[in-house]
């Protein structure tokens, strides 16, 4: 699994990025939450350079090559410089022959210095031993290089504990942006890991929430062959969104994923109560009542069924919402934020949304005289 935060830093300048690294960890440290902040690349691993003496290797009749073919050939094995085979001629089969000098014999410096050297070809150049060549330098470097996209990186990974991910990376993001400002040319710095992962589950979701919005209305404006009513139906989901946010402050949840979800679920429990109160006022706004009448019938008859609505779907969301049992945690902002959507929404719908209805239609209809023309002639005879 890739670790909660990956800040990877990318380029060719190792020595100054692995700098730029080391001291970003050391200020990730100090943010709380953060834990088990470190460098992935460690640049502690001990190594022996071998300086030739080129001169001398000349005047000697050896190349840099023969000094170096030697050295991989006792220390790896002639498979490194030129690989041999074997043919069985019993079987037939082809079998790899690795010459090397035994490992207890490379133990220490001086049998490193009394390794022999020969050149590639044969009867050219005089067999030496390697300190009579080269001198050895003690220093360290990293242990592994890894790349990304062929460019090498540098990896600052960590954990978080006892406080959610997108809380530390808030704190995060003003470092990584003040190391930005002291990257050599051509390196920059890239956010993954888990922290990737959620954004980007965020990003998906958040676009999800709008197009199920969007599906919505225009799901209604087919049904209810008008742009009105399916916008007054929509009017409870401002109500929904805001109970989910309350829900998750009052109860100390985090915004996650679950919670998104159990936002997008609260949208259409909603929309389907609404529903039943716009259809139920338009039936009787075509039966002759007034558009007020007909909102405050619509409310108080459909009151049964959306209760009923919301409270089963509220009490099903109960025992998730606790967070009961192993692994309960994980689930229950899904639950939380169903429970607080649907209390917010279904107030909305019962006082909200009949209210609207009322505003928008009374606004629509006709007076009574262009209801009926005769009356608009006999007015007009009369003023004649």
């Amino acid at each position: 699994l890739p670790a909660p935060f990956d800040v990877q830093i990318v380029g060719r300048d190792q020595v100054k990025n692995r700098e730029i690294a080391a001291r970003l960890a050391e200020k990730i440290r100090r943010i709380d939450g953060a834990v088990d902040v470190r460098v992935q690349q460690p640049a502690d691993l001990p190594k022996l350079n071998v300086t030739i003496d080129r001169a001398k290797a000349v005047e000697l009749g050896l190349a840099e090559k023969d000094i170096a073919n030697s050295v991989l050939l006792n220390l790896s094995g002639s498979g490194q410089v030129q690989p041999g085979y074997w043919l069985n001629p019993r079987n037939g089969i082809q079998y790899l022959v690795n010459v090397r000098a035994p490992e207890h014999a490379m133990d220490s410096l001086s049998a490193l210095n009394s390794m022999p050297i020969s050149a590639s070809d044969l009867g050219k150049g005089n067999a030496q031993i390697l300190a009579n060549l080269a001198t050895f330098d003690r220093t360290s470097g990293p242990m592994v290089i890894s790349h990304y996209n062929v460019q090498p990186v540098i990896d600052v990974f960590g954990g978080v504990s006892g406080r959610d991910l997108g809380g530390v990376l808030r704190e995060i993001q003003p470092l990584v942006k003040q190391a930005e400002r002291e990257l050599p040319r051509g390196s920059y710095i890239i956010m993954r890991g888990q922290a990737q992962t959620m954004q980007s589950s965020y990003l998906g979701l958040g676009i999800g929430l709008i197009v199920a919005v969007v599906l919505i209305y225009l799901l209604l404006v087919v049904n209810f062959q008008s742009w009105l009513d399916p916008f007054i139906i929509i009017t409870a989901l401002p109500a929904a969104l805001a109970g989910v946010i309350w829900a998750l402050y009052l109860s100390f949840t985090t915004m996650s994923v679950p919670a998104l979800m159990g936002a997008i679920m609260s949208l259409g429990v909603a929309t389907s109560n609404s529903v039943l109160v716009v259809s139920f006022a338009r039936t009787s706004l075509r039966n002759g009542l007034a558009p007020s009448e007909a909102a405050l019938e619509a409310g108080t008859t459909r009151l049964r069924a959306v209760l009923m609505t919301a409270l089963a779907m509220v009490i099903g969301m109960l025992p998730l919402s606790l967070g009961l049992g192993e692994g309960g945690e994980q689930n229950a902002p899904l639950g939380r934020a169903v429970i607080g959507g649907l209390v917010f929404a279904t107030f909305a719908t019962l006082f909200f949304v009949p209210v609207v209805f009322s505003l928008l239609h009374k606004r629509r209809q006709p007076s009574a005289t262009s209801e009926h023309p005769e009356l608009e002639m006999l007015a007009g005879s009369l003023t004649v």
